[in-house]
């Protein structure tokens, strides 16, 4: 059985969403630790009602990035993750951390990546008039939200949506997908390969599974 550590800086939804999976035997795996940059995120709560090893390391205490990631690694290495997900955090990762966990790391973005990289996803769909929007499950590459899509889920966008009621919406389709995206690594199914990700041994087109 594959072991997974979560990197996260929140609340934790996805954390718990991939909790509730492992328990119901939907995604095959060991959520080994969790790590965190915040002693605040509530997901480090939500990992020990769970009776998963959580530890915060603060940035605060490294000159650069690349010294913090490092860190970072060092401290998973004593769990062996066969995969990194990133559940909400909140922090670039440096080229070396990324390297380090190449074609094994996992992310979650709140749109329907290429649109709205970054940060306010939601508020932006809704200042473009957007009518869909939604989520999307990537590998991990130096390239911020840019690295080869899985999955994604759109959700429709009404004209009377807040930020809040749109990110809720968007939220429960995370809730699904991720946990469904990390079983098919845990299965190994699922492989990034030059740069590009493969599902049972065929190319995922570019847009990811949801394109028309």
């Amino acid at each position: 059985m594959k072991n997974i550590v979560v990197l996260l800086s929140g609340q934790g939804s996805n954390l718990q969403a991939l909790i509730d999976a492992c328990a119901r035997k939907r995604v095959k795996a060991n959520i080994a630790a969790v790590f965190s940059n915040n002693p605040e995120a509530y997901g480090l709560v939500l990992a020990q009602e769970a009776d998963i090893p959580a530890h915060v390391i603060d940035p605060q205490g490294f000159a650069d990035r690349a010294a913090f990631d490092a860190a970072m690694a060092e401290e998973m290495a004593q769990y062996q993750p066969d995969l990194v997900v990133l559940a909400g955090y909140m922090r670039i990762l440096s080229p070396e951390f990324v390297a380090l966990f190449a074609g094994k790391m996992l992310n979650i973005h709140p749109s329907l990546l290429p649109k709205y990289p970054g940060l306010h996803t939601h508020r932006k769909a809704l200042e473009k008039g957007d009518k869909e929007h939604g989520t999307s499950v990537h590998f991990v590459t130096d390239e911020l939200d840019g690295g080869p899509l899985i999955l994604q889920a759109k959700v429709p966008v009404y004209s009377d949506d807040t930020e809040e009621v749109l990110a809720a919406r968007v939220q429960t389709q995370e809730h699904t997908i991720y946990p469904l995206v990390v079983n098919w690594f845990a299965e190994g199914r699922l492989k990034m390969r030059e740069g590009e990700a493969w599902l049972d041994g065929v190319r995922i087109p570019k847009q990811g599974y949801a394109a028309e």
